[in-house]
């Protein structure tokens, strides 16, 4: 007997534009589409005749039973995350709570993850080694986070930073970049884009010292330029040394 695939489907920012055709055609198939109720209203009209089911913030467990169960019951399954579903999203979630439903697959879609598509709307800030921090210290203690902050920039990554601020969290940001700034130039180019691929969309370059005193909102992604990172036409571009090669 053929096991029951329950689709865990990153849908990027949410526009149609900047799903993948996969994604499109996965969500096209399946009759029940269970998530984030701020994801859900992203999808639009076109999946507006079917079946939804969402759990609100810190529910995300209940989210992943919900997909089981309803496979179970005979629908056609699809769990949205922003973004990619395997980058700060549902999938590894998933996998765990699959372990109790084994007549059931996974099949992960990918998804345009916010680093990548912030990234275009900069110019091309992670064009050579980069890495990606949550500020977030719901799930991850900030202790651990200090310590990535620290290694990333000993290391001369270019950084892409998530979940920089919220009310709760409002100077987050701010303690990043003092962490960074021991090792750091303060005259480093850094950027970010608020609501990408979405209405509203904001972007703006400084540089790491101004950026410490810069508000931001939890639907912002910081990018952190590395050595190798300047300013072209206004636009953040990390040099890989192609032209060094000549």
């Amino acid at each position: 007997m053929s096991k029951k695939i329950i689709y865990v489907v990153g849908i990027g920012p949410g526009d149609e534009l900047m799903m993948t055709g996969e994604a499109i055609d996965v969500l096209d198939r399946v009759d029940t589409i269970v998530g984030y109720p701020l994801y859900i209203k992203l999808l639009g009209e076109r999946y507006s005749k079917k079946r939804f089911l969402e759990t609100n913030m810190k529910g995300e467990y209940k989210r992943c039973i919900m997909c089981f169960e309803e496979a179970m019951a005979g629908h056609d399954v699809a769990l949205i995350s922003s973004g990619d579903a395997g980058v700060y999203g549902m999938a590894s979630l998933m996998y765990e709570v699959g372990r109790d439903y084994p007549e059931c697959e996974i099949k992960v879609v990918a998804g345009l993850t916010a680093a990548c598509s912030g990234s275009a709307v900069l110019g091309s800030p992670l064009s050579n080694d980069f890495c990606v921090i949550s500020l977030s210290d719901l799930l991850t203690p900030w202790e651990k986070i200090e310590k990535r902050l620290r290694a990333a920039a000993l290391g001369d990554f270019a950084i892409a930073i998530y979940n920089p601020s919220s009310h709760k969290r409002y100077d987050y940001l701010k303690k990043a970049c003092e962490i960074l700034l021991e090792y750091i130039e303060p005259e480093r180019v850094c950027g970010y884009v608020e609501n990408i691929g979405r209405e509203g969309t904001k972007e703006n370059v400084c540089t790491l010292g101004e950026l410490k005193d810069i508000g931001v909102n939890m639907f912002t992604t910081v990018f952190i330029g590395c050595s190798a990172t300047e300013l072209i036409d206004g636009k953040m571009v990390t040099k890989r040394g192609y032209r060094e090669t000549r």
